[in-house]
């Protein structure tokens, strides 16, 4: 590899550091916000546990996928599912971030990383769309066990992304798991304390 292309890859991975920084709504154990980092590395972890269970996909692919799908993050942050108004177009600001981010990359990485992010965003090939609907269903694990605010609003899972996780039987069980958690903490919820907040949007 020439030295042009090594510092290129160095500086790349420089910029793609502040997914560390990254915070998203959603609340870990200890309730702190997590950030797309974490988000996206027990994303992958999913992929490995589940791996055997879909010989015919190419799960290199979709890990790759699930590596750099919100890559683009990075440069302008995470913007929650509900607090995305009618006519945002989040998907055409993170092809841009991501475009940037990736400038310094050789143009083979960079082709490489723009087609994986378009096939994820289009939902095209089977592997994104698995990963698409083991993305929501990370999102809605960690809003079961996240050490959340008294006036989250766990009913909201309950419809999240639901024509994503319906992809097969498995990620259909996985769902009704955590959607049967989901209820029984938005039940622990609804006492009068909690009833008086108003509910807050999350990622």
């Amino acid at each position: 590899m020439k030295d042009k292309d090594l510092e290129g890859i160095l500086n790349f991975l420089r910029a793609a550091e502040d997914l560390k920084n990254t915070l998203r709504s959603s609340r870990t154990s200890n309730g702190r916000q997590e950030s797309t980092a974490e988000h996206t590395w027990r994303l992958c972890l999913m992929v490995l546990l589940f791996e055997k269970q879909y010989p015919e996909l190419d799960i290199l692919k979709l890990i790759k996928i699930c590596i750099i799908h919100d890559l683009g993050e990075a440069i302008s942050g995470d913007i929650a599912a509900v607090d995305q108004v009618e006519g945002m177009d989040k998907g055409a600001q993170e092809r841009s971030d991501l475009q940037k981010l990736i400038q310094p990359l050789p143009e083979d990485l960079r082709s490489e990383i723009l087609a994986l992010w378009d096939d994820y965003e289009n939902a095209s090939s089977e592997e994104a769309k698995l990963a698409k609907a083991f993305d929501k269903i990370e999102t809605m694990l960690q809003h079961t066990q996240g050490k959340n605010p008294d006036d989250f609003d766990y009913n909201f899972n309950l419809t999240y992304g639901k024509k994503y996780t319906d992809y097969d039987a498995l990620t259909s069980a996985m769902r009704a798991l955590i959607d049967k958690d989901t209820k029984a903490l938005a039940e622990l919820s609804a006492t009068p304390k909690a009833a008086a907040s108003t509910p807050k949007a999350r990622s």
